[in-house]
C-alpha cells in the first residue's frame, strides 16, 4: 500500500532513519511503514518541509532536475539584507559544487516585513544585541548540495536559520518540529503538480 506523510524535520536531526555517529535522525522522532523513506533531503544544520513515502515515481517526479520543482525557504540572515544583495541572488551567484564555480539559476527572493510566525528553535539562534538579523522567502527550482546557505553567503549575508516552508502548492502550514501528517495520494499529487 502506498502512504504519504509530510514532516516537519526538527533542527539537528538527519533526513533518514538510520542513525549515524549519534546524530538524531527521522527515526528518532516519527514511526512509519519499513518501507517509507525520505523524498529528497534537508541538511542536519535545516529544518521543515519533507515528504515522506514508499512512491517510487514520486521520488522521480519530485528529485529528477528536469521537473525543476518550486521549493521555498525561509531564511534568517546575520545582518540586514541590502536590495542589491536581493538583487544579485535573482539575477544568480556564482558558488562552489564539488570544487567547481557554478552559477546559480535566477531565484525568487524577497525580504520579509517581519520574523515569520514559526516555533521557536532548539537550541535557539545566538542572540546579539548590536547586530541585526533579517528573514528572506528565497524559491529555487533546483536543489545543489548546501545552495541557499552558500548563495546568501556568496552575497555577504550568512544564514542563522533555514525553514524549508513549501514545495510547489505543499506548505507547513502550522506544523511544529516533529510532527507528521498523512496525505492521500490524490492531496499529495494535487498539491505538488495541480493535478
Amino acid at each position: 500500500m502506498l502512504r504519504y506523510y509530510v514532516i516537519y524535520k526538527p533542527y539537528q536531526t538527519l533526513s533518514q532513519f538510520t542513525n549515524t555517529k549519534g546524530k538524531k535522525c527521522l527515526a528518532d522522532y516519527f514511526k512509519v511503514e519499513k518501507d517509507v523513506y525520505s523524498i529528497g533531503r534537508l541538511d542536519y544544520d535545516s529544518e521543515g518541509l519533507l515528504i515522506l513515502s514508499n512512491d517510487s515515481s514520486l521520488n522521480n517526479q519530485l528529485l529528477n532536475p528536469r521537473f525543476r520543482h518550486e521549493r521555498e525557504y525561509w531564511v534568517q540572515v546575520d545582518g540586514d539584507i541590502s536590495e542589491d544583495a536581493l538583487t544579485k541572488i535573482r539575477k544568480g551567484v556564482n558558488i562552489n559544487v564539488d570544487g567547481k564555480v557554478y552559477t546559480t539559476l535566477p531565484s525568487k527572493i524577497r525580504k520579509l516585513e517581519s520574523e515569520p510566525n514559526i516555533p521557536e528553535r532548539n537550541p535557539p539562534i545566538r542572540f546579539r544585541k548590536n547586530i541585526p538579523t533579517s528573514w528572506v522567502a528565497i524559491s529555487l527550482v533546483e536543489g545543489k548540495n548546501r545552495q541557499v546557505r552558500k548563495m546568501m553567503a556568496a552575497v555577504g549575508f550568512p544564514v542563522l536559520r533555514l525553514i524549508r516552508y513549501r514545495i510547489e502548492n505543499l506548505v507547513l502550514e502550522d506544523m511544529k518540529p516533529g510532527e507528521i501528517r498523512s496525505l492521500t495520494r490524490e492531496t499529495m499529487v494535487k498539491q505538488l503538480f495541480g493535478k
